[in-house]
């Protein structure tokens, strides 16, 4: 009877560690399928983050690629406002010593920076159109000054009038000092029930518009702009 005892003892002892066992193993397996998930997770997350950074790098690549199809010429070469008026002096055959009326300014065409550079020589007048990367002449034009060729005729020397057309020059040019009869451009004009002298002077850089009495030589109308 002992025996019997003994034996269901050890029987019921045996079933129980087996039971055990299948526990651990199983608590064991989801503990690896966890570990397994979560390392999934992992690669996903770090995926989803190269990606992003990806997209980033991609976007950044855009952005700087924008911004270099933006500046054009602005950040590129510019051979500045000398050697334009050089470029087109050489281009015209003229000394700088023999120019008058000068203006050079910056304009952007066709998405490129030029410098526009005129000036005259005698009665002829030259525009120039210059490229503010190498030098090279993009456009150029030369006309004659009919204006220049009516002053130097005599235009409205034997006009009825009481201020000569000399006067009348030399009273503007006294407002500027410097300035010659080449920077000048003057004519007799009747506007208003009167006779009046108007025109410009160019001279650095600068237009000065007047309008002067014919009559009693007093300067009607001045104006000063930066060209």
């Amino acid at each position: 009877m002992m025996k019997k005892y003994i034996v269901a003892a050890v029987l019921s002892i045996t079933v129980l560690g087996a039971l055990a066992g299948c526990g651990n193993m199983g608590a064991a397996g989801n503990n690896a399928a966890n570990a397994g998930n979560q390392g999934t997770a992992g690669n996903n997350t770090g995926n989803a983050a190269d990606t992003g950074n990806a997209g980033n790098a991609a976007d950044t690549g855009s952005s700087a690629n924008a911004g270099n199809t933006g500046n054009g010429n602005a950040g590129g070469s510019d051979i500045g406002s000398d050697a334009a008026l050089n470029a087109a002096l050489n281009d015209a055959g003229a000394a700088e010593g023999d120019i008058s009326r000068l203006r050079v300014t910056e304009d952007i065409d066709d998405g490129r920076k030029v410098y526009e550079v005129r000036f005259n020589v005698a009665e002829k007048e030259y525009d120039y159109e210059i490229n503010a990367a190498d030098g090279a002449v993009l456009n150029s034009e030369v006309e004659f000054d009919d204006e220049y060729r009516a002053q130097q005729n005599g235009n409205g020397v034997n006009a009825d009038v009481a201020v000569s057309l000399e006067e009348a020059t030399q009273t503007a040019l006294d407002r500027v000092p410097g300035a010659t009869e080449q920077d000048i451009r003057i004519k007799l004009d009747y506007d208003d029930g009167r006779q009046k002298y108007e025109g410009d002077i160019i001279y650095q850089q600068v237009e000065y518009d007047f309008e002067i009495d014919a009559d009693t030589g007093e300067v009607i109308e001045w104006s000063e702009e930066r060209v």
